[in-house]
Formats: C-alpha cells, structure tokens, sequence
C-alpha cells in the first residue's frame, strides 16, 4: 500500500544487517529480486531497469548512498531501481534455512 511505505524505514532503531540479490521463484517464473534485511523484517524489492539512456558518461550527476553496497550503487548509477514487491516480512513470522543449491 502506498501510505504505508512511506514511513517503512523511519524507526531510528531498525538497523540493516544483510543486502543482496537473488532469484526468486515465483510460481512459473524467476524473478530478479534485490533482499534488504533489517533488525525487524525482510524487505522484497523488484529490479528494475530504466529502458531511457542518459546521456553522457558522467556517473557523478546520480548521488547515491555511500552505505549501499558497491553493486547497488552501481545499478542505481546505470538508471536502475528497486520498487517494494510486497508487504515487508515481520522477522517474527519468518522462518529462514539454508538450502542446497539445485
């Protein structure tokens, strides 16, 4: 819902512990998926890439957070982004294993 993600990341003491890409398996489909882990819930987001080309070579006139991890800034400086795919997951309700890869 758009008037909830406002203020997702406003507590002061959520703290981000893992972030990453991933393949999601979405029943027929694989979804590129970037995974933001806080202190309380698991964050979903949808890879997008913008289809426009920006002119000229000059990375510096896209500022990005120096805490994201060099890939993601990266794929922001190329026009990429990041939209919230559902719900966050309340840690509390998520139950996490390691699989073998297949």
């Amino acid at each position: 819902r758009e008037n909830s993600s406002e203020n997702i990341l406003s507590s002061a003491n959520r703290l981000l512990l893992h972030e990453g890409r991933l393949m999601l398996a979405e029943s027929t489909r694989l979804l590129d998926v970037y995974l933001f882990l806080f202190n309380d819930f698991l964050l979903i987001t949808k890879i997008k890439r913008n289809k426009k080309k920006y002119g000229g070579s000059d990375t510096s006139l896209f500022p990005v957070c120096p805490s994201l991890t060099p890939e993601l800034q990266s794929f922001i400086r190329e026009g990429g982004f990041c939209t919230v795919l559902d719900q966050p997951i309340p840690l509390d309700r998520l139950i996490m294993k390691n699989v073998e890869p297949i």
